[in-house]
């Protein structure tokens, strides 16, 4: 990932975002626009078939704070979504894995018919 600066003032930030696409960007607008500081908080694809992808990151603020600030307060929130999502899919397939070994498999034990 490479990103350039392209605007910078008080209020608004405008970033060139080369070698990510929509994964990246579409939770980084989300957390952004979670934030009541935050006017506009958006992304554009250049072109989608033009590689290696280039997308224009948009953040403006509504002056309570800076949009740097504002998108690595988002940044921050997604890791932290990420942390908790890695702990519940930790859990679960624990969960799985324990109740799998309990379950008899075909031809183990149980009633197998005929007396």
């Amino acid at each position: 990932m490479e990103l350039r600066v392209l605007k910078r003032s008080e209020n608004e930030l405008r970033l060139e975002v080369i070698g990510e696409g929509h994964t990246l960007l579409n939770l980084l607008q989300k957390e952004l626009v979670r934030d009541p500081e935050v006017e506009i908080g958006g992304y554009d694809i250049i072109h989608p078939l033009e590689r290696p992808i280039r997308a224009i990151l948009y953040v403006r603020t509504r002056g309570g704070k800076r949009p740097e600030e504002a998108l690595f307060e988002a940044v921050r929130r997604a890791r932290e979504m990420n942390r908790e999502f890695a702990a519940k899919l930790d859990e679960a397939l624990e969960r799985f894995k324990s109740s799998a070994s309990t379950v008899p498999r075909e031809g183990e034990g149980g009633s197998e018919g005929g007396a």
